[in-house]
């Protein structure tokens, strides 16, 4: 009989990528795919096992993202290239990345009990946990006698003091709605204190880190001894940074300004999934696009900007970053190991690390111009691009990686 495997899933709003993994410590990548455009079609296809690398566009039709995981299963299993992981019988577990887990502070195997608790925060994170969700049901239905396991980008920070989580409101109505910071991108913020701690050669809970995952969704996090003291995402993840599509923090007053119907349902509500017009606007159609009318960060982060509103958008981004690295190396009372760089963006664009770095260079951080632009190569979890080593914090990059935080904390925590 072959060994079993791990499935770790990450779902977003346009694209799903599931990785599976051989069930061992520390887990060993078996094939990877992804189907991404899914809400701007033509859906692509990539897949990648060992060396091997595949793209195409899709001719199906998948208009979800339970649609393009159903669809990604299918393809796997049915590649005799992929012996490993012939059907469902060959998996010991699935792990799934959701966004918000209201007061869980760990991962949880889903049961009927479980299940209905994950619908319940559907409602403060419509946007972000419906996806994930969907494809929990998918699984539960097809594949019920694969054991799924919920891992929580909000578990990470449930360390934060509960002075700097509590929103200064009416408290009797704040407990009762599950009004606080919550934080996100925690799943990665774990990958990369664990990589950056044994980097180092510190234990974690002596590590002090800046650390910033920033991608089309963007956050910056403060790390002491081991443990999230605070980070730039509130109760949902569009507090904070900027994003491809995201506000950030505004005044909370602007939306009213900008629209008399920000109360109402938006036009992308469903049956399912209610959306204030609110929440569409600042999430769907702000940040960087709304700017430069682009998501694509690289297009924005070059010497030459090709407009001025491109510039803007740079200029924004660069600020907002800075503004919270200022503020979180003052809560770490400048005992610093290293400031991360982590996230698509983090990891690709030497330009913002460059500009990032020089603007804080009052902190006594320095990069190496030649490591920095360079970048890691594909297989590096972490680059040192730090200049006068010993002088300020290590500035490092991270190749962060979800899906393997998933499956490596699945087989610590459930074993073989």
């Amino acid at each position: 009989m072959a060994p079993k495997s791990i499935l770790s899933v990450n779902a977003g709003s346009s694209s799903v990528k599931i990785t599976f993994y051989t069930l061992e410590r520390p887990p060993k990548v078996i094939a990877n795919a992804q189907v991404s455009g899914i809400t701007a079609p033509p859906p692509k296809l990539k897949y990648t096992r060992g060396s091997k690398e595949h793209s195409e566009e899709l001719k199906d039709r998948i208009s979800t993202p339970q649609d393009a995981f159903k669809f990604l299963l299918q393809r796997c299993f049915s590649d005799p290239d992929l012996s490993e992981v012939a059907s469902p019988e060959d998996l010991a577990y699935i792990c799934h990345r959701v966004v918000h887990g209201g007061d869980y502070n760990e991962s949880v195997v889903i049961t009927d009990d479980t299940y209905h608790q994950l619908e319940e925060f559907e409602n403060l994170a419509p946007l972000h946990n419906f996806s994930a969700l969907e494809i929990i049901r998918t699984c539960r239905q097809e594949i019920p006698n694969v054991r799924s396991i919920t891992f929580f980008d909000s578990a990470f920070h449930q360390t934060i003091p509960e002075h700097i989580k509590t929103y200064p409101i009416n408290q009797k109505i704040a407990r009762a709605n599950g009004l606080r910071k919550y934080g996100f991108h925690g799943i990665s913020y774990s990958f990369v204190l664990r990589s950056v701690a044994e980097f180092l050669n510190k234990p974690i809970e002596k590590t002090n880190i800046i650390a910033m995952h920033i991608g089309s969704g963007a956050s910056v996090c403060v790390i002491k001894d081991g443990k999230s003291v605070d980070t730039t995402m509130g109760l949902t993840p569009l507090a904070g940074l900027p994003g491809a599509t995201r506000s950030g923090s505004i005044d909370p007053s602007l939306v009213f300004h900008y629209t008399n119907e920000a109360g109402n349902l938006s036009p992308a509500s469903t049956s399912e999934m209610h959306i204030s017009t609110a929440e569409d606007i600042l999430n769907k159609q702000s940040g960087w696009k709304a700017l430069t009318g682009t998501t694509d960060f690289s297009k924005i982060a070059v010497e030459k900007p090709p407009s001025h509103a491109h510039k803007l958008a740079f200029d924004i981004v660069v600020d907002r970053i800075l503004g919270y690295i200022g503020s979180y190396f003052v809560k770490l009372d400048g005992q610093v190991d290293a400031v991360v760089f982590a996230g698509g963006i983090g990891e690709k664009s030497a330009l913002l690390r460059k500009t990032l770095v020089e603007q804080a260079r009052c902190l006594g951080l320095a990069i190496d111009p030649s490591t920095n632009e360079k970048g890691p190569t594909e297989d590096q979890t972490i680059l040192d691009i730090s200049k006068n080593e010993g002088k300020g914090p290590r500035v490092l990059v991270c190749q962060t990686d979800e899906q393997f935080e998933m499956a490596y904390n699945c087989v610590l925590k459930y074993g073989q």
